[in-house]
C-alpha cells in the first residue's frame, strides 16, 4: 500500500514538471512554424525562467519552509525567496543576451529567418502565444509571487493535515501505550504480592495507580498540562516499575529544579523513560538505569541511560514506533525550541532532550 502510494505521488510530480515545462513550448508565438524554438533567444530565455520556477518551487517546499519558516527563522527565509528571485529573474537574461547572426524571429527576437508562403504571405503563427509570451517576458514577478503562494499554501496544508493526523495518532496511541496491558498486568501482579504479604505499600501503590489512569484519562488530550503534573506522573511510573525491582540500587532516579509555572506538552517524555524499563531490566543480567529531569530556567532537560539486556517482549508491546512518534510529536509541538539527542550504543543506550518552556 505504501509503495502504491510512493508511486503514484511520483507520476504526479512527474506529469505536473511535464505540463509546467510544457507551457512556454505551446504558447511560443513560433511553435506552429519550422523554427527550432531553442534557437531563438526570447524562447530560450523563457524555458530556462520556467526551469528556474520549478526548482524554485521543490527547494522552497522541501527545505526553505521546513526549515526556516517552520522554525521561526523568518528572516533567513524570505532573505533566501528574495536571493531565489533575483536569481530568476537576471539568470536567464545573463545567459541568453545574444544569439546568432542571421537569425530572426516573428516576435522580434533571434531565430531562423521565417519562411514565406509562396503567394508571398507570412505562415500563420499562434497569436495566442505570441501574447502570452509577451507577457511572460515581462511578469517575472507575477510568475515568481504565484509559484511562492502555491508552494506555500501547498506545504502549509499538508503541515497541517500531518499534525491533525499525528494529534489523533497521539490520542490513541498514548492512551494505548501508557497504560498497555503489559505494564497493568505486571503492575497488578506486584499488588497482588504486596496484599498477600500484607505489605504497607500496598495501599500508597494503589493510590499511584489510580493517579496514573486518572491523569492519562483526562490529560493527555490537552495542548499543555503543568510541569509538576507531568513529573507527578513520571514518579508515580517509576514507583510502580520499583514494586518488580529487586535491587533498587541499580535505579537512580532524580529531580533537580524547581517546575512550578512551567507547562509542557502531555506525556511527551514518558516513551523515553518507558522504553528505558522495558529493555534495560532483567534480574539474570548486570543492569542499570539512570534517569534524571532537571529543570534550568525556562529549559527542561531529560537524561535517560540504561544498559542494554537480554529481554524477551511480545512484538505489539515493542517502543521503537512510540518513540518515533514522540521525535514526530517534539518535531510539531517544539519547532526549533528544542534538541534530541539518542545514542545507541553496543552496550548501552542513552537519551537527551532538552526543551525550551518558555
Amino acid at each position: 500500500m505504501i509503495m502504491a502510494n510512493s508511486t503514484r505521488l511520483i507520476l504526479i510530480h512527474l506529469f505536473g514538471i511535464l505540463a509546467f515545462l510544457s507551457i512556454p513550448v505551446f504558447f511560443s508565438p513560433d511553435f506552429n512554424t519550422e523554427t527550432n524554438l531553442f534557437l531563438i533567444q526570447g524562447f530560450k530565455r523563457n524555458f530556462v525562467s520556467y526551469v528556474l520556477l520549478l526548482v524554485f518551487f521543490y527547494m522552497n517546499y522541501y527545505y526553505f519552509i521546513p526549515k526556516y519558516y517552520f522554525t521561526k527563522r523568518t528572516f533567513l527565509y524570505f532573505a533566501f525567496v528574495l536571493f531565489s528571485f533575483a536569481l530568476i529573474a537576471a539568470a536567464p537574461h545573463l545567459l541568453f543576451t545574444h544569439g546568432p547572426r542571421g537569425f530572426h524571429s516573428m516576435n522580434g527576437q533571434m531565430g531562423p529567418p521565417p519562411m514565406m508562403l509562396p503567394n508571398g504571405n507570412m505562415p500563420p503563427h499562434n497569436h495566442m502565444g505570441r501574447v502570452f509570451f509577451m507577457f511572460a517576458e515581462g511578469s517575472s514577478i507575477f510568475q515568481f509571487l504565484l509559484i511562492l503562494t502555491f508552494s506555500f499554501l501547498l506545504r502549509v496544508n499538508n503541515q497541517l493535515s500531518e499534525m491533525h493526523s499525528e494529534k489523533l495518532k497521539a490520542e490513541v496511541s498514548y492512551l494505548k501505550a501508557q497504560i498497555n496491558p503489559h505494564f497493568l498486568f505486571n503492575t497488578l501482579n506486584s499488588l497482588y504480592a504486596l496484599t498477600i504479604q500484607k505489605s504497607d505499600a500496598a495501599p500508597d501503590a494503589v493510590v499511584k495507580l489510580s493517579n496514573m489512569m486518572r491523569y492519562v484519562v483526562t490529560e493527555s488530550t490537552n495542548d499543555l498540562v503543568p510541569l509538576e503534573k507531568e513529573i507527578n506522573y513520571i514518579s508515580d511510573y517509576v514507583d510502580m516499575q520499583r514494586l518488580r525491582i529487586s535491587d533498587e540500587s541499580n535505579l537512580d532516579y532524580s529531580i533537580i529544579g524547581n517546575p512550578k509555572g512551567k507547562s509542557i506538552a502531555p506525556l511527551v517524555i514518558i516513551p523515553f523513560i518507558e522504553n528505558a524499563f522495558k529493555y534495560g531490566i532483567n534480574a539474570e543480567e548486570d543492569w542499570h538505569i539512570a534517569i534524571v529531569l532537571e529543570i534550568v530556567e525556562n529549559d527542561f532537560i531529560l537524561e535517560v541511560k540504561n544498559n542494554k539486556v537480554p529481554v524477551n517482549f511480545p512484538e505489539e508491546h515493542m517502543t521503537e514506533q512510540g518513540i518515533e512518534n514522540t521525535e514526530k510529536r517534539l518535531g510539531f509541538i517544539y519547532p526549533g525550541k528544542h534538541t534530541l539527542e539518542i545514542i545507541d550504543e553496543k552496550e548501552t543506550f542513552r537519551v537527551h532532550l532538552k526543551v525550551n518552556l518558555s
